[in-house]
């Protein structure tokens, strides 16, 4: 199975109303080029969930700065002033979520669990409609997993058979979010043949990922010409 396409070719994929999973860390680790397409795409009504919203200029922010999210969760949005601005002025929900717990709910979204229960967020505004439980003394919190239509991650490296190694911090969400969705879109910084990635070396299996992007004009043109 070719799993290398082309930016339109993977993003065809993704339609207004959609959830979509994002990687990165305040635009580390961030799929940018995927990115941008949506913007151009003008895709519209998505609900994104991601650990922040980036800044204006840089990662999910952009899409952000466009208007394509009817509904944002992330762990915080502080350092993107115009997803603040938008959720007070009442045009985009934003759900805020613990980090740790944010990161869990995506895990037990990819294996299959049926949630968790966590210490964190009792008696908060965090606890609000949600079953809690005492276990040995201790009152904890049921938080259900997450998942998503797309997941959109970015790899420093992947062999054609869609296993992906990431760059030290630009892990973060990645290999989460790549075992959370139904489909998975990898943006890379190199491909290699398959067999080339030592097995002990590969941080997410090519069994989750469906789409490999990685742009450049010899191969763009190759298979425009096809």
């Amino acid at each position: 199975m070719q799993k290398r396409v082309s930016i339109e070719e993977a993003l065809k994929h993704v339609r207004d109303g959609m959830t979509i999973m994002v990687g990165g860390f305040l635009g580390v680790g961030s799929p940018e080029k995927l990115i941008d397409a949506l913007v151009r795409k003008g895709v519209k009504d998505l609900t994104l969930i991601c650990n922040d919203t980036a800044f204006v200029d840089r990662g999910v922010g952009k899409m952000v700065v466009a208007h394509q999210f009817r509904k944002i969760i992330a762990s915080h949005i502080g350092t993107n002033a115009e997803t603040g601005r938008q959720m007070t002025a009442g045009e985009t929900e934003v759900e805020l979520v613990p980090q740790g717990t944010l990161a869990e709910k995506i895990r037990c979204g990819g294996a299959g669990l049926g949630g968790f229960y966590t210490p964190t967020g009792v008696g908060t505004v965090v606890a609000d409609g949600k079953e809690t439980r005492e276990f040995n003394g201790r009152q904890y919190l049921l938080e259900i997993p997450l998942r998503a239509d797309v997941a959109l991650v970015k790899a420093h490296k992947a062999d054609e058979a869609g296993n992906l190694i990431y760059r030290r911090s630009a892990r973060n969400f990645n290999p989460l979010m790549a075992m959370a969705a139904d489909l998975v879109i990898a943006e890379v910084d190199n491909l290699v043949t398959t067999g080339e990635i030592d097995q002990d070396h590969v941080m997410t299996p090519g069994i989750f990922v469906n789409h490999l992007v990685k742009e450049d004009d010899e191969w763009t043109a190759q298979n425009a010409a096809n």
